[in-house]
């Protein structure tokens, strides 16, 4: 069970799931998923969402504990999304006397999962509305598109916690000792990153609250120096400015040639006194290498052609980066095609979709494996690349 605030009225009930093996069925979890709820005791008793139902049974015992032989008033929903909803209808007629709080938008959506209305058991809420529960109370703040158009998040004045619904989460434990940069920046960029601007909305309403905890959906309670790391790099990533002067070189490569020539760049660019992380394409998660494109202000992408396209890993690498928005860097690129190179115009094609850009010249085009023009190329392409960046 996590660790939470030090107000010993707020209970956390989530529960871990160390067996799940990709996250909405497209992000590996090797490290698990946490799924975080909380309990509020006061002279009213809050029930902060619910759990996926995988761990339902197990989060029902949870409950059961922190209330105590009471029954809960009130089961606040954030986010709709099944790995926090899931287990909504369990709890619904566990305590028929419990009333469902949401928005406007949060009650059509729980009809279409569960079928259900929950007539004459619902508060609907809106921005700035409180919920009292004795000396503890919620003021309820809309976060639509962060990343559903229902979420809402709530701050609790007495122990200035904010419950921040899928904000601040993060892959992996609730365990604060465990680093939180790295998988939480591949769940915001792969998750939450396309929504940038509506992220940079509730960061100007959250910054007109005195937080001294935030209480995320997934991973560790924040507080003190994790708070302060989490909101610096929420600043930095939901505004598609770069962590660090750096370069990902990203690489699919079939025979080995492709990966030859850009681990050869690779080295070219360490030379130049640049950071640089490399990612074979066909071998680590694709995720990684989209919060990788994110994390520097520099990309390199290598690629064999294929099937008079491009390599099917860099394909699916730069679909996922148009999708979540991917810009404002520059980027290298180079193909590999024996008789007939492909793989630069399809990057060239997939690549004009994104904003702000800068593709850097030269435009290295290899027949095979890398030869001495190649490499004097790539020399310049490294040389661009320090320029640029």
């Amino acid at each position: 069970m996590m660790r939470v605030t030090s107000d010993p009225a707020i209970v956390p009930v989530g529960c871990f799931d160390g067996d799940l093996d990709l996250f909405e069925s497209q992000y590996a979890v090797p490290n698990g998923v946490s799924y975080n709820s909380y309990v509020i005791v006061d002279e009213k008793v809050a029930v902060l969402d619910t759990v996926d139902p995988r761990k339902t049974e197990e989060w029902l015992a949870n409950v059961d504990r922190a209330l105590g032989g009471r029954s809960p008033d009130y089961l606040v929903i954030h986010h709709m999304e099944p790995d926090h909803a899931g287990s909504i209808s369990d709890l619904a007629e566990k305590f028929p006397r419990m009333t469902l709080v949401g928005n406007a938008k949060t009650f059509p959506m729980l009809a279409a999962f569960t079928g259900e209305t929950y007539e004459g058991r619902t508060l609907t809420v809106k921005e700035g509305d409180v919920l009292e529960l004795g000396t503890h109370s919620l003021t309820f703040v809309m976060a639509p598109m962060v990343h559903w158009p229902e979420v809402m998040v709530s701050y609790e004045s007495a122990s200035k916690t904010l419950f921040s619904a899928d904000g601040f989460g993060r892959f992996g434990d609730d365990c604060p000792e465990t680093p939180w940069v790295d998988e939480a920046r591949r769940y915001f960029v792969n998750i939450v990153g396309k929504y940038g601007s509506n992220v940079q909305a509730l960061l100007k309403k959250a910054a007109g609250l005195d937080i001294r905890t935030i209480c995320p959906l997934h991973g560790p309670v924040l507080s003190g120096d994790a708070l302060a790391l989490a909101l610096e790099k929420y600043g930095l990533w939901s505004r598609y400015v770069p962590e660090e002067r750096g370069v990902l070189v990203a690489y699919a490569s079939i025979h080995g040639n492709t990966a030859a020539a850009a681990l050869e760049l690779a080295e070219l660019l360490r030379a130049q006194g640049l950071t640089v992380e490399s990612i074979d394409l066909t071998r680590r998660d694709w995720a990684e290498a989209v919060a990788g494109a994110f994390r520097y202000s520099g990309l390199v992408l290598a690629a064999a052609s294929y099937d008079a396209g491009v390599f099917p890993p860099m394909a699916q690498l730069l679909a996922r980066l148009k999708s979540k928005g991917f810009r404002d860097r520059a980027v290298g690129l180079m193909e590999n095609g024996t008789w007939g190179p492909t793989a630069l115009r399809t990057m060239l094609s997939e690549l004009e979709g994104m904003k702000g850009l800068t593709i850097l010249e030269p435009r290295i085009t290899i027949r095979s494996a890398a030869n001495g023009e190649n490499r004097t190329q790539m020399g310049e392409l490294a040389r661009a690349m320090v320029e640029a960046i």
